[in-house]
């Protein structure tokens, strides 16, 4: 039974490693998944704002040609009126074709403005842009490579652990998988070394038992199930794929 809580342990030990050796890559990508999708909006908003300035801008030209065109006439016509009130008329719409027409102008010089910024803008945006996706494929590309370096002996260890579950006491799995569960670092089962079990001295009474190499010892520190070395030395002999 030792023997095979250490191979339990061995194997999960280990699928625990190559799982560590993906690292952070995975959140990463997603990090840089979420960070591409905001730089597209911002490059897809920026780039819909300079069209829609562009419009507008020929929208106002437009309105200054017109409005030029109409002051002109109105200007004529001036000089035929047959009363103050058809004069007084004209020159109020002359007047307003000068406020639309300076308006406008304004207006022109804002888009500008803004014309200029939004297109720097948009090259800061484009380029983060790129530059995030460059990220992304060299991300993918590593978690990739590491994921086939390790996925065939993490598949032969994961089908030896299911073997391994219907050998082991129903009592001892459940006590594992509780304790390993509970751990952060996931080592319910340690390996008594120099008198120590992860570093923790034991009792002179219990490096005893354990040595006996004959019942599963309990850390009353921890609550690990403590045994010696060489089970884990054979578990190492066994699983080293």
């Amino acid at each position: 039974m030792l023997q095979k809580l250490a191979n339990l342990q061995y194997i999960d030990s280990r699928i625990d490693e190559i799982t560590q050796l993906q690292g952070d890559l995975p959140d990463e990508i997603l990090d840089i998944e979420t960070e591409i999708a905001r730089q597209e909006g911002k490059v897809q908003r920026l780039s819909d704002e300079l069209k829609d300035l562009e419009v507008e801008k020929r929208s106002l030209e437009l309105e200054i040609e017109t409005s030029t065109e109409k002051m002109a006439k109105y200007e004529e016509q001036q000089l035929s009126v047959r009363n103050n009130r058809e004069y007084d008329a004209l020159t109020k719409e002359i007047e307003n074709k000068k406020v639309v027409i300076k308006e406008s102008h304004e207006r022109i010089e804002a888009i500008a403005l803004r014309t200029e910024e939004a297109t720097e803008e948009l090259a800061v945006a484009e380029e983060q842009l790129a530059k995030e996706k460059e990220r992304y494929e060299e991300k993918k590309a590593n978690l990739e490579r590491v994921v086939d370096l390790t996925r065939k002996e993490e598949d032969v260890l994961k089908d030896k652990r299911v073997e391994l579950e219907k050998e082991v006491d129903e009592r001892y799995l459940r006590s594992y998988n509780r304790l390993r569960n509970g751990l952060n670092n996931g080592i319910a089962v340690v390996a008594m070394k120099d008198g120590a079990a992860l570093g923790m001295s034991l009792p002179p009474q219990k490096q005893v038992e354990v040595r006996k190499k004959n019942k599963v010892v309990i850390d009353e520190n921890t609550g690990r199930m403590v045994i010696d070395q060489s089970f884990f030395d054979e578990a190492r002999k066994t699983f080293n794929l």
